[in-house]
């Protein structure tokens, strides 16, 4: 899974942006501190930047400039302003694309995918494999021993949780936050459900039994 990252300090557009992303099967991070946002992305290290150029303390200028003198972590810059020569310094500083608020959502998922697919023309980040099980977000399936079974978007949701901690124990709360933040209604005997039947299709497809565990009291883990 791509994971996106939303350099904005607009509370309401991060909100918004965040939940948009994650609904289409991104994993989309926030940051809410402005001081030296450039390091912090490269200690986070996404797949992409979502860059708003009117930042307090460094401007979106000065952090896409400090992070091509350092990294080629693909930089999407967001502005407000309509002018050519934003578009213009954007680009001359290394950005890979740049898109202007307010956008149609839509148009901007489609410059999301065109930046991402040049960057990253293997598609890997949509696979993700632990064990011999890989799940395929690009087809909303898991694979295994050439056998494959489709997941709903819950599904699929808990499993990459659970596959990205491998050997963590993650707890039931956290992976119905997860849920919620994608704007899905989930309670603790809809997530057992949800649970109970991915695993249902796990084995369905030859996987053990104890590829995922409960961990009474404490959550699952992979």
């Amino acid at each position: 899974m791509f994971k996106i990252l939303i350099v904005e300090d607009e509370e309401k557009i991060r909100v918004e942006l965040q939940n948009l992303l994650n609904r289409y099967g991104y994993e989309a991070l926030t940051l809410d501190d402005f001081h030296e946002v450039d390091q912090q992305i490269l200690r986070i290290q996404p797949h992409l930047v979502l860059l708003d150029i009117n930042l307090p303390e460094m401007d979106g200028y000065m952090i896409c400039r400090s992070l091509r003198q350092q990294s080629s972590i693909p930089i999407l810059m967001v502005t407000s302003r309509s002018s050519d020569l934003d578009e213009l310094m954007s680009m001359s500083l290394g950005a890979d694309d740049f898109i202007t608020k307010p956008y149609n959502v839509q148009i901007l998922l489609a410059h999301i995918q065109a930046v991402l697919k040049r960057a990253y023309p293997q598609d890997q980040g949509r696979l993700l494999e632990v064990n011999g099980v890989t799940l395929d977000l690009s087809k909303g399936c898991v694979l295994h021993e050439n056998q494959s079974v489709e997941l709903t978007k819950n599904e699929i949701r808990i499993l990459w949780l659970l596959m990205r901690k491998q050997g963590t124990i993650v707890s039931r709360d956290e992976i119905m936050t997860d849920l919620w933040q994608s704007e899905e209604f989930v309670d603790d005997n809809t997530l057992t459900v949800n649970i109970n039947r991915l695993r249902r299709k796990l084995e369905s497809i030859g996987v053990s039994p104890d590829y995922l565990s409960t961990k009474r009291g404490l959550g699952y883990r992979i």
